[in-house]
């Protein structure tokens, strides 16, 4: 019997590693596409209360943004208050019961996210959650929390004082404090998607599945621009062989429909994150959306490229100056093909099939237009406006 029970505990123990479940009882997979959701910060900053979460959340639902995939409602900075003796944190008076908010997100069939970060202090000054990890992750649990943004901000101080300037050593202990505050999630049970934020530093598409990052922060903040969009944007071109199911290149929140960028170029930014396999966090006022903005948050046709199972990110095909074409392999055998045209006035794009890998015809479906383009054969050329995208599904010519 005693042999047989050894045999047991192998078998389950292999078939824990296998399908991804930890010894802690929380399921490694948390992230099989890149996630969807909504986030305060960049509307709201710090103007935030529970209240106003709840608009938001609410909105998500009626207009129709959790049908399209978008289930996590994320409180960013904001929301800390101080701790008390205990060194339990609380939230401001502005959240006077984060689990009752909790369960008021789960209730619409959503997902609950907050923020914190490894240093004694947010990038804005609040409470973070420095020496109190396993205390912190157990109380955001016990919150309901479903997704945990992880922002590097005042730990740089203590990086730097305790590395003495050696980058490696530096490296190591910024590596050491995501592992521990993945560590602190893992005990609690819960399953909690953790976001790394920490900007790209030490190349952190490489080590981070190590420390447990689904996702990771690939560059400095966005802003609502065109110019800094992309910036951050075109720069992915080389990292999509570091993302995959579960772990995701993050190049920051979307910006759509927060005024700053016309239609065009807003569709570009949407259209580049899906082609990256980006996480889709909408960054805007849920409750004040113009049809325009509806029509590109809501556009599922691109949404399915973001959200495609095979889970492989697009990378820069080839370049002609500040003209890009960019493909992305798609479960199936088809592709995603964006044609990006950075200059300020419009000019004609040509895609050529083979410089994207595409062998034969291609039946080509325009993803923006929502219409069938026929068949191509060789190469397809294309207006593009300024600061615009064309956006194409190709398959398989019948």
């Amino acid at each position: 019997m005693k042999r047989l029970s050894a045999a047991l505990t192998l078998l389950l123990a292999l078939y824990l590693t296998v399908s991804g479940v930890s010894g802690f009882g929380q399921e490694k997979m948390l992230a099989p596409t890149p996630p969807m959701g909504w986030s305060t910060w960049n509307h709201f900053h710090h103007a935030i209360s529970d209240a106003l979460v709840r608009a938001q959340t609410d909105a998500m639902v009626s207009s129709g943004m959790k049908d399209a995939g978008y289930v996590y409602v994320n409180i960013d900075g904001g929301w800390e208050g101080e701790r008390d003796a205990n060194g339990v944190l609380h939230p401001t008076s502005a959240f006077p019961d984060m689990k009752a908010l909790g369960d008021y997100i789960h209730s619409k069939g959503l997902k609950f996210g907050l923020y914190t970060g490894p240093g004694p202090r947010t990038c804005a000054g609040a409470v973070a959650s420095y020496g109190h990890e396993e205390q912190d992750a157990k109380m955001f649990a016990s919150w309901g929390v479903d997704f945990l943004k992880y922002d590097l901000c005042s730990y740089r101080e203590i990086m730097k004082a305790q590395s003495g300037g050696d980058i490696a050593k530096s490296d190591d202990l910024m590596k050491a404090a995501y592992e521990k505050m993945h560590r602190a999630l893992l005990a609690t049970g819960r399953p909690i998607v953790f976001s790394m934020c920490q900007y790209g530093l030490g190349s952190v598409w490489e080590w981070g599945p190590g420390v447990g990052g689904n996702l990771w922060r690939t560059s400095g903040d966005i802003s609502d621009s065109y110019g800094r969009m992309t910036s951050i944007g075109f720069r992915e071109a080389g990292l999509s062989k570091y993302a995959g199911p579960n772990h995701w290149n993050d190049p920051d929140f979307l910006e759509v429909g927060n005024g700053g960028m016309s239609p065009d170029e807003e569709r570009t930014h949407f259209s580049l994150w899906a082609m990256l396999a980006a996480p889709l966090i909408a960054g805007n006022d849920l409750t004040q959306m113009s049809e325009e903005t509806r029509s590109i948050l809501l556009n599922k046709e691109v949404i399915a490229v973001d959200q495609d199972p095979l889970g492989k990110a697009g990378d820069r095909a080839y370049a002609e100056g500040p003209l890009e074409v960019w493909a992305r392999p798609l479960a199936g055998g088809d592709m995603a093909v964006a044609m990006f045209n950075r200059l300020n006035g419009t000019v004609r794009i040509t895609l050529r099939l083979p410089d994207v890998g595409w062998k034969g015809a291609a039946a080509a479906r325009d993803l923006w237009t929502h219409k069938d383009i026929g068949v191509l054969r060789g190469s397809y050329t294309v207006a593009v406006p300024r600061h615009g995208v064309v956006m194409l599904r190709l398959s398989r010519a019948q």
